[in-house]
This record gives structure tokens, sequence and C-alpha cells, in this order.
């Protein structure tokens, strides 16, 4: 059974080990000590909207949000900037069910539009996403500096 939950500092102890697992997944160190401090400052700051996912009582999978704003739209939208689901959790709807509740978290706080990004080689990612209504853009270019 899936349940989710929006988290919050108390969620930590769970929430942290899935975040450093997605930071690895992206080739990063390990570093327990520097996600429980960046999650915790997002928390407490509400500069980020958090959901975990628990398969049975186990800890499945989070995906992180950030406010953006449309200045066309004159509208909130938000960023679903990470989706991890841990491995042995994987193809059980883990990830669907994270996917819809930053759906219906947008919708209930009046947003025109989501977007995320991912690699070009992940190719399992870009099925899920499909899979459950998300559209690739195509006639959009998107840039970043490093600074």
């Amino acid at each position: 059974m899936i349940t989710t939950r929006k988290a919050t500092v108390a969620d930590l102890d769970s929430l942290v080990p899935l975040f450093d697992a997605y930071r690895q997944f992206y080739k990063q160190e390990t570093d327990l000590e520097g996600a429980r401090k960046f999650l915790t400052e997002r928390l407490e700051g509400e500069e980020s909207v958090v959901f975990l996912a628990f398969y049975g009582e186990r800890p499945a999978g989070f995906t992180q949000l950030y406010p953006i704003f449309s200045s066309v739209g004159m509208r909130r939208s938000w960023l679903l900037n990470d989706l991890y689901v841990d491995v042995v959790a994987r193809k059980k709807g883990v990830g669907e069910r994270l996917l819809e509740e930053a759906k219906t978290w947008a919708r209930a706080t009046g947003a025109s539009w989501m977007m995320l990004e991912t690699a070009v080689d992940n190719h399992p990612a870009q099925a899920l996403y499909e899979k459950n209504g998300w559209e690739r853009v195509k006639d959009e270019l998107f840039y970043r500096v490093y600074l």
C-alpha cells in the first residue's frame, strides 16, 4: 500500500536517506549532514514543498517542488525539481503517486503549469512522465549558466 504526505521537518529521518540516494544517482558524493541541512532550510523557510511516499511502512520516495512565477500568465507555477523512488519500491506505483500529489498541489495553489527537467539518458523517468500526462516541450530551448 502506498501512502503519501506533505513532509515537515519531523520527517527528516525518513527523507534524508532518500534525498542522499537521489543525489548519488546524479553522481554526487554522499553527504547526509549536508542533505539534512539543505532540507531543513527549505522546509523551515517554506521555500519548497516536499511530498514523501511510503510503501507500507517503508519510506519509498519523494518529490520536491519549488515555486516559480509566470510573468506572461501572471500566476504561480511549480518546478518539479526532484523525484526519486527507492530502488526496492520502483515499478510499484510510487512515482505515479508522487506525480499525482504534485499535480494536486499545483491545482490547489492556483498554478497555471508545472515543469520539470530530467537527463536525456534517463529513459525510465521519461517514460513515467509521459505515461502520466507530461509532454516534452519541443518548441522551446532552456539555457543555464553556472556561477
